[in-house]
């Protein structure tokens, strides 16, 4: 990231602060009667999900708002590297739907089998079918199974993903546990997209203190579809002063694309025929839209969903909207962060969609946080405006090269703060 778009960490709460502010005005309830009334199914009960469904009913409770989430407690992907490097448990990540209910969402618990965007229903896998007014799809991911030859979802119980929170965290953590010491972590580090850009170098750092304090003669190894990545230079400084040399990296032009995956034997081959054998095998696959989406018919040959980025509504099929992972929203990463402000913005397209008015101009925002060691955390942060009806870059950058460890320090505060203030307005609940 070029180095001339750092900046202090004052700027950047100014900014944030204004476009706070901004999004205050956004959801102002004024101008609402209670009349303006309508059906809205939620689909996902993540940070794009579960924040639209809560500030929907915010903004205008006389809507009807569903939310149609499998999980009666989400566990959240953001952390759970924490989780792997021992800082943090499995049950911190995990938050309920209290909060929603109170606040008079329905909350079915059910999987989404199906959508007829023509007749404006959702059918539900135990046999329910819910009509609407609006729909909005938060889908997050699904993986694109034997894009890598040999990995389909029988081998992540082998060698696993962990993509998305839940058996597959709990699975690698007890592979790590069980791993011996002088062993050898092998990460397959995915090509652009994919969910949480610097979340598989994170979750090397977390390993990475795992295994100095418990395995130290271990070794990791990433191979990387990319020849760059978030935050590299950041990544890279803190893990030769933590780690030495216990981390590799093994960019695409230097033979790091794994094409072929054998799980049981814990075995990948790269592009150009070179075997790596490991004793915990972590493969991030290729990625693509929820598999809703796709049924729903809102995603094109990218396997992704074009979007209004002012309302975030489908380009395909109008009256439903989707956020998060799952959308083309470039040059907002797919983070947790940018689900929750989409969220927000297409929660309010809605309301006034339901009410005969126009969308309010919107403004967005992202930050992620990083942590390389207990005490030692990195961020990039942006605000994005619309240019030309597209999503553009306003303002930000990345934690600064030359930062101390007390600025260090403070990050890693600010990261486990952001998770408590995200967590606490999306669900209602601190972690």
């Amino acid at each position: 990231m070029n180095s001339s778009k750092t900046f202090s960490r004052r700027q950047w709460l100014a900014r944030v602060g204004k476009a706070s502010a901004a999004g205050a005005l956004l959801f102002s309830v004024a101008g609402h009667a209670r009349a303006s009334a309508g059906r809205v199914v939620v689909i996902g009960g993540g940070f794009g999900g579960a924040t639209a469904a809560k500030y929907i009913k915010r903004r205008n409770p006389a809507i009807e708002v569903t939310l149609v989430e499998p999980s009666k407690t989400y566990y959240t992907c953001p952390f759970s590297n924490l989780y792997l490097g021992g800082l943090r448990t499995f049950e911190q990540q995990g938050h309920g739907f209290a909060e929603l209910r109170a606040l008079g969402v329905n909350v079915i618990h059910d999987h989404a089998s199906g959508v007829d965007a023509g007749a404006r229903k959702v059918s539900l896998a135990a046999g329910r079918v819910l009509s609407y007014d609006k729909l909005l799809l938060s889908p997050g991911i699904d993986f694109r199974w034997n894009a890598l030859e040999g990995y389909d979802e029988a081998a992540s119980a082998l060698a696993p993903h962990a993509w998305k929170a839940g058996k597959q965290s709990v699975l690698l953590r007890k592979q790590l546990e069980a791993m011996p010491d002088g062993g050898t972590f092998l990460m397959a580090a995915p090509a652009n997209p994919f969910r949480c850009p610097p979340g598989p170098y994170e979750r090397v750092s977390m390993v990475a203190h795992y295994l100095k304090r418990n395995k130290p003669k271990s070794k990791i190894l990433i191979l990387d579809s990319k020849d760059a990545f978030s935050k590299q230079g950041l990544f890279q400084a803190g893990w030769e002063r933590f780690y030495g040399d216990l981390i590799e990296w093994v960019p695409l032009a230097k033979d790091g694309k794994v094409v072929r995956v054998d799980a049981k034997q814990r075995s990948v081959e790269t592009e150009f025929g070179h075997i790596h054998t490991a004793d915990v095998l972590n493969i991030i696959p290729p990625q693509k839209a929820g598999a809703i989406a796709e049924q729903a018919g809102v995603t094109n040959q990218s396997g992704w969903v074009p979007v209004n980025h002012q309302t975030f509504e489908s380009e395909l099929i109008a009256g439903i909207y989707v956020v998060g992972d799952a959308t083309v929203a470039a040059p907002m990463p797919k983070s947790g962060f940018s689900a929750n402000a989409q969220a927000k913005v297409a929660a309010a397209a809605i309301v006034n969609a339901l009410a005969g008015k126009p969308p309010a101009q919107a403004s967005f925002a992202n930050t992620c946080y990083s942590l390389i060691a207990p005490d030692y955390g990195i961020s990039v942060a942006h605000l994005y405006k619309l240019k030309d009806g597209k999503l553009a870059e306003a303002s930000g950058g990345v934690s600064p090269k030359e930062a101390d460890d007390n600025f260090r320090k403070l990050e890693a505060e600010y990261g486990a703060a952001w998770y408590s203030a995200i967590a606490f307005d999306t669900w209602g609940t601190r972690s």
